[in-house]
């Protein structure tokens, strides 16, 4: 929902807490509370834990506003720092994965002594800088109460615990479940995946068999005669705490080694000169300084990052979107130890690339909707849309353009029939099935919708790449 006179519009995928809101203005994120979350958001900012979690980047920067631009009957306004990009849980690799996992539970287990919890444990609470996790649903702290069990538990299983275990257990792709499911995997369907000896491997019993069962026992009981059970039973804020710790041992312990994938030794098997490509890292860096420093740049097939790093020389931010978990999760351990905060490595098929989701399609934003550039990459990537995936060749510059803001640089890599690797991809297809896949053809349909300012013909002769200007 937009307010015209304002300026101001609602985030749609913030509606779920009645206590709370996020709005957009400008630049600028901010959060309205009812009169019992600003009383909470007082004691919380008053405490000794959430200020230094704030100081050492664990929660996304937050601070109060006197004045701002919201609709009436909000009790306070707080303003957050502005994540660069939005990302969705199923477009992160395992490693990715289970360090956000383990950031909510550390944040959690600092909460607890202190007399606070969190209402839920959705992995879409979590968002990145670069390779760094961060938590966002500041208006997710509440006060503990004794007696009552953690209220995110459910969400933290079938959103950040389930596609741990498929990963770590089963050597499942998790993405696939996540994305086509907003509140994540139930507990039933794992039960039947973690059946027999399965049941036994690590946290599974507990957590899968377990809370299962638990659920089918009270699955007619109300909330509150399970907060009256757990009371007569014992349950304190000790074995809560007790609780959060075990999820963080067993999560730690959920590693998934990167399995062997082709696309892991790419940059060894693609037959790139060493010419090629020096000329090409000569081109693209070329290319990204020959405009103003670009505030999002997009590079599309990165593949081992080595091109978002020449981005990064050029760009506040850069999302690096690659097909192959195993290959997006190397990514990301190598940024990870390179303490980088400015480049995020992120899972998508660009021939089926994330859609809207959740309520009414917009709650989870659309790639596309999110990911408009100053700069886009897409090198090595035109001939695997359009004969690897069968993707008309106008439907794929008109893809690219698509992600350009008016006036990006667009850099971008035809490979020619004639080369090897697009040999490979043909000899799987019929005899004249892509006949205007064709170098001229292609440089005819990138000038109808960019301004093509540079090319050069790597010394390879087999590939040539161009420097354009979206919109131009």
């Amino acid at each position: 929902m937009a307010y015209p006179d304002t300026g101001l519009r609602a985030e749609p995928a913030s509606f779920r807490d009645p206590a709370n809101r996020v709005y957009h203005h400008g630049d600028e994120v901010l959060r309205v509370l009812d009169e019992r979350a600003a009383a909470e958001w007082r004691a919380l900012a008053a405490s000794d834990f959430f200020p230094a979690l704030l100081a050492e980047g664990r929660v996304c920067g937050t601070e109060p506003v006197e004045t701002a631009p919201v609709p009436e009957g909000w009790a306070a306004v707080l303003r957050h720092e502005r994540i660069p990009f939005v990302s969705h849980p199923y477009e992160w690799s395992h490693t990715m994965l289970r360090d956000a996992a383990l950031l909510h539970l550390q944040i959690l287990r600092a909460a607890l002594p202190a007399g606070f919890t969190t209402k839920d444990g959705s992995a879409y609470n979590l968002q990145w800088r670069g390779a760094q996790p961060v938590f966002i649903d500041v208006g997710s702290f509440t006060p503990v109460r004794d007696g009552e069990p953690w209220a995110g538990y459910r969400q933290f299983c079938q959103t950040l615990l389930y596609p741990l275990l498929l990963g770590a257990h089963l050597g499942l792709d998790f993405q696939p479940w996540l994305r086509s499911r907003v509140d994540g995997i139930e507990p039933d369907e794992m039960r039947r995946l973690f059946a027999g000896v399965r049941r036994l491997r690590p946290g599974v019993f507990t957590h899968v068999h377990l809370h299962d069962a638990m659920q089918r026992r009270n699955a007619r009981a109300s909330t509150a005669d399970v907060r009256t059970q757990l009371r007569a039973a014992g349950y304190s804020r000790e074995l809560a705490l007790a609780t959060v710790r075990g999820l963080e041992r067993l999560v730690g312990r959920l590693d998934r080694q990167p399995p062997a994938s082709h696309w892991i030794d790419y940059q060894r098997t693609c037959g790139y000169s060493a010419a090629d490509r020096a000329a090409k890292e000569s081109f693209v860096a070329g290319s990204l300084a020959a405009g103003p420093r670009a505030r999002l740049a997009l590079d599309l097939g990165a593949n081992d990052g080595r091109y978002a790093r020449l981005a990064a020389d050029h760009a506040d931010y850069v999302v690096a979107v690659e097909q192959d978990p195993a290959v997006v999760d190397r990514l990301y351990r190598a940024l990870r130890a390179e303490g980088e905060r400015h480049i995020l490595p992120l899972v998508m098929d660009l021939a089926d690339p994330s859609p809207g989701g959740g309520w009414r399609g917009v709650e989870r934003a659309a790639f596309a909707d999110r990911a408009r550039a100053d700069a886009v990459l897409a090198l090595a990537v035109v001939h695997h849309l359009a004969i690897g995936r069968n993707v008309p060749l106008p439907e794929v510059v008109d893809w690219l353009a698509g992600f350009g803001a008016p006036g990006a640089r667009l850099v971008v890599e035809f490979v020619h029939p004639e080369d090897p690797m697009a040999l490979r991809l043909l000899a799987n297809k019929p005899d004249g099935l892509f006949p205007d896949y064709r170098r001229d053809e292609f440089e005819r349909l990138l000038g109808t919708r960019c301004r093509i300012e540079n090319r050069l013909d790597l010394p390879s002769g087999t590939r040539t790449l161009y420097r354009a200007v979206v919109g131009g």
